[in-house]
């Protein structure tokens, strides 16, 4: 970073605009293979949250990838981009008082380890979005699983390049199996458990 550029720091606290909004700030960050229902539990969720006057918004993988995100393929070294820029973003997000979800594979702990670091603790919670792969393949609408078993696509995540699931995520949901008003049940009562909500 050169040494012209300087912080500003604003007259509006993050503590300002929780007050303001009745609500913690929060990422949650849905992570799982392709076709685990990471888009589709992100999305009710918001809806949950916004439906009882919490300011939300969802940072989709595929919509990232059509701006901010364009211009990365799907490369190690590009995925790690994309999620540090999501990280970057999703931690304005957080300063601004909004309940930022985000829906991204992100298959490497350590990228998502990284936004963890961004921000304090108890502020990322990663919510593991668990499906077996067969599963998986047998919801891909799009055909993308089969695309990459005949070699159509490189380095897609659960055939051709690793997914390294959580660890210690703060939820593990097997949207496998379970409906979705279950999974989206099971995340307001997490996020009411700490605090972060009072829905």
């Amino acid at each position: 970073m050169t040494k012209h550029i300087f912080r500003q720091h604003g007259l509006v606290s993050k503590m300002d605009r929780q007050l303001q909004a009745g609500h913690k700030p929060v990422i949650l960050w849905f992570t799982g293979l392709s076709g685990a229902g990471k888009s589709t539990l992100a999305h009710a969720v918001e809806k949950a949250l916004f439906e009882h006057g919490c300011r939300t918004f969802v940072i989709d993988g595929d919509n990232v990838r059509h701006g901010l995100c364009g211009d990365l393929g799907f490369s190690a070294k590009d995925r790690q981009e994309n999620i540090r820029r999501i990280g970057e973003m999703s931690k304005l997000f957080l300063e601004a008082g909004v309940i930022t979800l985000t829906a991204f594979i992100s298959p490497f702990r350590s990228d998502r380890n990284r936004v963890r670091d961004l921000v304090n603790e108890g502020e990322f919670i990663e919510i593991y979005c668990k499906a077996d792969l067969n599963v998986c393949e047998q919801r891909d609408v799009k055909g993308l699983y089969a695309k990459a078993r005949r070699g159509e696509i490189a380095e897609f995540t659960g055939i051709s390049s690793p997914y390294e699931a959580p660890l210690n995520p703060e939820l593990v949901i097997d949207t496998g199996a379970e409906s979705l008003e279950n999974c989206v049940a099971q995340v307001i009562n997490y996020l009411q458990a700490i605090g972060a909500i009072t829905v």
